[in-house]
C-alpha cells in the first residue's frame, strides 16, 4: 500500500506578501462591499491564508460619500456611541454622518467585520478610507480592483 504524505502550508511573518488595493466606493452597497474588503484586510483569498497571523492586504477605499444604502437603513440606522460623561450617550443616522464625516460609516462597516480582538485592530490599521478620488497614496502603487469581480 503505498502511503502519500501531504505537508501543510502555514504562512509565516517571514513569507506573507502584503500588497496595496484600491477600491473604488462610488455606487457600492455598504454591507457588500463591507464583506469583501474584510476578507482581502483578512488575506482569506489566499491561498497560505492563516487564520492567526495578518497575512492580508493594505486597503485604500476612495469615493466613501458616494456609498449606497438599501432600504431605509440611511435614516432607520442608528450609530451609537459614549462621550465617557453622565448621559453623554450620542446617536446619529448615516445621512448625518455621512454629511459630518463620511469615511466613519465605512470604517465602522469593515470594523465590525473584522475580529473583536488584537488580530482585529492590527487588520484594522491596514485599512485608509477617504471621502473624495484623492489619497496620499499614490507611491505605494496600488492596484485598483473591481469588487463585483470577487465572490
Amino acid at each position: 500500500m503505498n502511503t502519500l504524505s501531504y505537508k501543510t502550508l502555514s504562512a509565516t511573518p517571514a513569507t506573507i506578501q502584503k500588497n496595496w488595493v484600491l477600491v473604488d466606493a462610488e455606487g457600492q452597497t455598504l454591507g457588500r462591499m463591507s464583506t469583501k474588503v474584510a476578507n482581502i484586510l483578512r488575506g482569506k483569498y489566499k491561498t497560505n491564508f492563516t487564520p492567526n497571523l495578518d497575512c492580508g492586504d493594505f486597503v485604500i477605499i476612495i469615493n466613501a460619500e458616494k456609498i449606497k444604502l438599501t432600504g431605509k437603513k440611511m435614516t432607520d440606522k442608528v450609530y451609537v456611541r459614549h462621550t465617557g460623561y453622565p448621559g453623554g450617550q450620542r446617536f446619529e443616522t448615516p445621512r448625518e454622518l455621512l454629511q459630518k464625516h463620511p469615511e466613519r460609516v465605512v470604517e465602522y462597516a469593515v470594523r465590525g467585520m473584522l475580529p473583536s480582538n488584537k488580530l482585529g485592530d492590527a487588520l484594522y490599521k491596514n485599512l485608509k478610507v477617504y471621502a473624495g478620488s484623492e489619497h496620499p497614496h499614490q507611491a505605494q502603487q496600488p492596484q485598483l480592483i473591481n469588487l463585483n469581480s470577487i465572490k
